[in-house]
Parts: C-alpha cells; sequence; structure tokens
C-alpha cells in the first residue's frame, strides 16, 4: 500500500517534498516512481528510482528541478522539488511494482497511491 502526503499549494520559483509512505511487503526487485496527472491531460511520468540499487531517471520536464531518494529505514519515497512552475501543477501519484528495470510508462506499475495535490500559482 502506498501513501502520498505533501501536497500543497506554492509560489511560483518555491520548494516543496512529497512524501510516500511504502506498507506491506518490500523487496530488494523494487521499482518506484512518481507520477502526476494534470486536469484534461493523460498521466505523465516525473521519476522512478530502483529500490535495491537507487538508480533513478527522470522525466526531461523535471530533471535538474525535481530529486527522487528513499528513506530505507522509514521505508519512504520522497520527491524534492525545487524551482516550481505553474505547468507543474497537477495530483502526484506514488506508483510501485516489483522488477529491476527503470520503466517509466504507467502501464508496468501494479500499485498506486491515492494521489496528492500540488499547485503551483504563478
Amino acid at each position: 500500500r502506498l501513501v502520498e502526503s505533501g501536497g500543497d499549494l506554492v509560489q511560483a520559483g518555491g520548494s516543496l517534498r512529497l512524501s510516500c509512505g511504502v506498507s506491506g511487503r518490500t523487496s530488494s526487485m523494487f521499482l518506484t516512481g512518481w507520477f502526476r496527472q494534470a486536469p484534461g491531460k493523460e498521466r505523465e511520468f516525473v521519476s522512478a528510482l530502483l529500490w535495491n540499487s537507487g538508480s533513478t531517471t527522470y522525466a526531461d520536464s523535471v530533471r535538474g528541478r525535481f530529486t527522487i531518494s528513499r528513506d530505507n529505514v522509514k521505508n519512504t519515497l520522497l520527491l524534492e522539488m525545487t524551482s516550481l512552475k505553474s505547468e507543474d501543477t497537477a495530483v502526484y501519484y506514488c506508483a510501485a511494482a516489483y522488477g529491476n528495470r527503470l520503466y517509466t510508462a504507467p502501464k508496468y506499475y501494479t500499485i498506486w497511491g491515492q494521489g496528492t495535490q500540488v499547485t503551483v500559482a504563478s
């Protein structure tokens, strides 16, 4: 089970940190990721992380501004967002799957959180 938190209203240029608590069985073969969906748009990939190796990948639109990481002790996935833009406004979802490749397509993820709203005011 995944539970996101940290969404908020923030001014453009500001920062925000999203958290995703991971409960239940996890393993070293665990792929985790963040996706987002703006009104009227399809869900899009933001970033992914392999739990075992810590390997990461990012969408071009957020690379250099967002950082994905994990806290192994707390079983938490994090997304640090800086230099936020109005186009970052969306519902952000945490997702996971059992695997060892950095997939970016939503279809490869089998476990989803409920989402948390991020609104960036310009």
